[in-house]
């Protein structure tokens, strides 16, 4: 077994004028950056070469992001130098950044839902004119090679808002290789995508290569880094802490070097054992909603952890909706403690004690322009009121909670008056499912807990889910990562779709057992499983 060894990084190379290689086609020297006294990089280097597939790892707010965002010349470094084919790039520069080929495609894809797919991929490119105006026809020439190139099977005329996220992956690479990009950078390509999808967009990355474009690819879902990058560089605390190439190191190694230590093996952790002859803390009966859910029943006990497996797109969230009154069921009913209760809307979930963490956080989640305390204690209001009966907030009693919850998740911010969009997705995460645990939740759902999320921030994460479980919370996690199942869940059921196709219990909790179902229902079919 070979481990990456730690060591700080060591920057024997020369001025602007040394930094020429033979082999690397872009050079990061010496760049630092800091926010608000806070070092966010500190000396990093890198190079990248032609063709290969480079990984960019590291913990939440290692400085993963703020090296593309100087790459992208969003933001300008204190200090260091970028070249490219030995000429230096100008810093704090976007389109100097796009001029010499460098192109971005971040975990929150920036694309138009109500244009086309054609017309988000000419954005920002000349386009042909007559009379005047766009010829779409003409324009779409070029579009319509860097699809085939990629093997786009849609129509680009389809609008984004009714293409899946692999297809919407699609439209900004082929958007970038119009711009004729040298490299693209891709942050979480796979945090969103069925395990086919993430096949065909691997194909797809290596075609890339091969063809002479450099990938930086950025991912916390190592197994996928460790298979597909020809090199991989490790981040942590804004330093470069070391790098390997590809067969050099092994999953056990770069988790230590992303985080400094080991962390628990499977048969460490601990596992429930929840007493189902009790009464489910809740329980769905037949409940359906258009084609996306059909017929689904299920019971939660309290301080269980149920999963939902299955494949994107198999009815997992339509039904974590319908459960906390984002959508209203067509058919069927829901049971809290043994009552039956109407969840007509996403208020009266909450009264209830019914609280949602969704996958699309930013969107979905967070109120970007707010504070971090302010997030983490929008839902727990009426616990902090200054006087009983009166609605008055008291500013210390929110600040206490806020500044404690960021102490048990060990959320990584300035300050709890930091706007959180400043902070990494990771911290983001741990700041809403901070937001409900000071609220006396009954059942906590949460859809891909760990996207977009590191390897320590996960096992905080699992962590707080745990003591919810020990406190006798029912929780339903929904999750692509099989791994994760196998690591949190005391149970399984899965979706195929729309409706439960089996149960899997301790050992049974397997990849090849959950793709199983997947796309085929258990002996039997029973359709609805309890």
């Amino acid at each position: 077994m070979s481990n990456i060894a730690i060591h700080p990084q060591t920057h024997a190379i020369g001025g602007p004028d040394t930094v020429r290689s033979p082999e690397s086609w872009m050079q990061v020297r010496g760049l630092t950056k800091s926010f608000a006294g806070e070092r966010a990089l500190s000396g990093a280097d890198l190079d990248l070469k032609r063709g290969e597939v480079h990984g960019l790892v590291g913990a939440n707010g290692a400085g993963k992001s703020t090296l593309i965002r100087c790459l992208a010349g969003i933001t300008h470094a204190d200090d260091g130098t970028i070249t490219i084919d030995g000429a230096n790039l100008k810093q704090g520069s976007p389109k100097a950044s796009e001029q010499a080929g460098l192109a971005f495609i971040h975990q929150e894809l920036n694309l138009i839902q109500h244009f086309s797919a054609l017309q988000n991929m000419l954005l920002g490119v000349p386009k042909k004119t007559r009379f005047g105006l766009i010829d779409w026809k003409r324009s779409g020439i070029r579009a319509r090679q860097a699809a085939e190139r990629i093997g786009i099977a849609f129509p680009l005329e389809t609008r984004v808002s009714e293409l899946s996220v692999a297809d919407r992956w699609l439209i900004m690479i082929g958007k970038a290789l119009m711009r004729d990009a040298s490299m693209i950078a891709m942050d979480e390509p796979t945090a969103s995508l069925s395990g086919p999808e993430s096949e065909r967009l691997f194909s797809i990355i290596r075609d890339l290569s091969a063809s002479g474009v450099a990938i930086l690819y950025v991912s916390h879902r190592l197994e996928e880094v460790l298979d597909l990058c020809d090199r991989i560089t490790v981040l942590r605390d804004g330093r470069i802490v070391d790098h390997a190439d590809r067969g050099h190191l092994d999953k056990k190694g770069l988790v230590r070097a992303i985080i400094g230590h080991d962390i628990k093996s499977e048969k460490d952790r601990e596992h429930f054992a929840a007493d189902r002859s009790s009464t489910p803390i809740f329980s769905a009966r037949d409940v359906a909603w258009r084609d996306a859910v059909k017929g689904v029943s299920l019971d939660v006990y309290p301080g269980e952890v149920l999963a939902l497996g299955g494949l994107v797109g198999a009815g997992r969230t339509e039904f974590a909706h319908l459960v906390a009154g984002v959508q209203r069921q067509d058919r069927g009913y829901f049971e809290l403690g043994g009552q039956r209760v109407r969840i007509p809307d996403e208020a009266t979930a909450v009264n209830l004690g019914i609280a949602l963490v969704p996958e699309e956080r930013r969107s979905e989640g967070l109120m970007l322009e707010q504070s971090v305390g302010y997030n983490i204690n929008i839902a727990s209001l009426r616990n902090l009121r200054a006087f009983a009966g009166l609605p008055f907030i008291s500013g210390s009693k929110g600040r206490r909670q806020a500044e404690a919850l960021v102490e048990k998740l060990r959320i990584k911010t300035p300050h709890i008056t930091t706007r959180i969009a400043s902070l990494s997705g990771g911290n983001q995460q741990k700041a809403l499912i901070a937001r409900w645990l000071g609220t006396g939740v009954k059942l906590l759902i949460l859809d891909e807990p760990s996207r977009g999320v590191d390897v320590g921030a996960r096992e905080e994460i699992h962590n707080a889910i745990r003591d919810l479980a020990r406190a006798g919370v029912g929780i339903i996690v929904i999750s692509s990562d099989v791994e994760e199942l196998a690591i949190l869940t005391d149970r399984v059921l899965v979706m195929r779709e729309g409706r439960l196709s089996g149960e899997l219990n301790g050992t049974d909790i397997t990849e090849n057992n959950i793709i199983e179902l997947s796309y085929h229902d258990a002996e039997g079919g029973q359709g609805d499983t309890q």
